[in-house]
């Protein structure tokens, strides 16, 4: 491939060299801070990028330097032909990572390994099957965690996310913390965030500050080390001392990374959003699909991204009252 010229480059000089692609909106859990109670539209396929288009479409960005693509859903692994579109990515001079549920991870770890994948996240919100069971509306939690280790076993790089809910989840933070002790994995505390649907209020958000208190009294503040944190990283980074993994906090609601930010989302149904907040959307497969050229479009779409959260100050609930976003399950994680 020629040498990259053009760079997705915001107003504020941020490269975005990141691209999150949403395989697909279906989804094996119903996990109610993604997915609304009452589910979602199921669309006619057409209205979706095919693999072929999705390829055609992640060249592009290719081309504008992105150096990383993140496959995710919904759950990207029930995406029909998931196994041969990683083959013809892995083609691709980036980084493929994924993010997954687990649940059928088994099924395709040979063409994940041949596909050259080592980063994994798995999202698992819960060590205790019943809450577990409670929070995804489904039973599944054994199979996931039997993946986990298949991973594990496989020597993937693997995170595991977890949404952290007030009086829903927020007394497990030592146990996950115990984990990283004991297994190579990086535990994510995940901020509670707001989308359509998932009856999001501030008093729900579990803060960096709270997160990180209740490991220092737990531990003792001298056994909990502050570690460095990758380039562009959206995590604060921590570890107990002796531990074989490690933990970290995504703050998107009461810290946020924005400064740092160089990613950009592609919905399942091709469409740009240049912030998970973002209100506005810029449509690729209409135009791809009517023979149109997309280079401009990306530039000008990342190009007038907002310096913060997609433009809010700040999550008061009065603030997100105001919001017109998607579901998360409609985003992509």
């Amino acid at each position: 491939m020629d040498n990259q010229i053009e760079k997705i480059v915001d107003k504020y000089g941020r490269v975005h060299d990141y691209l999150r692609i949403s395989l697909t909106e279906r989804c094996n859990l119903r996990c109610f801070y993604c997915m609304p109670a009452e589910g979602i539209e199921l669309r006619d396929k057409a209205e979706f990028m095919s693999s072929e288009e999705l390829l055609a479409i992640a060249k592009v960005f290719v081309e504008l330097g992105v150096k990383k693509i993140r496959l995710t859903g919904g759950e990207p692994l029930v995406k029909r032909g998931f196994d041969d579109l990683i083959q013809e990515l892995a083609k691709l001079p980036i980084e493929i990572a994924l993010t997954t549920n687990a649940i059928l991870i088994d099924s395709h770890l040979d063409a994940l390994l041949k596909a050259g994948i080592k980063n994994i996240n798995v999202s698992l919100d819960s060590l205790k099957e019943e809450r577990f069971n409670t929070i995804s509306r489904r039973s599944y939690f054994h199979k996931i965690k039997e993946n986990i280790s298949l991973l594990l076993e496989n020597d993937f790089n693997v995170k595991i996310n977890v949404v952290l809910m007030r009086d829903v989840n927020d007394d497990e933070i030592i146990d996950f913390v115990e984990w990283s002790r004991t297994e190579k994995i990086h535990i994510r505390f995940i901020e509670f965030m707001p989308f359509d649907g998932n009856n999001w209020n501030l008093e729900k958000k579990v803060s960096l500050k709270e997160i990180i208190d209740k490991v220092n009294f737990f531990y003792g503040a001298d056994k909990v080390m502050r570690i460095e944190d990758a380039k562009n990283d959206t995590t604060k980074n921590y570890q107990i001392k002796g531990s074989i993994g490690s933990f970290g906090v995504i703050s998107s609601v009461t810290n946020p990374f924005c400064s740092t930010c160089n990613r950009i989302r592609l919905t399942a149904d091709g469409k740009i959003k240049n912030c998970l907040f973002s209100q506005s959307e810029t449509d690729l497969l209409t135009e791809y699909r009517a023979g149109n050229p997309l280079k401009e479009l990306i530039l000008n779409a990342i190009h007038s991204k907002y310096k913060e959260r997609g433009g809010f100050a700040d999550f008061s609930n009065e603030t997100v009252r105001k919001m017109k976003n998607r579901s998360m399950i409609t985003i992509g994680g």
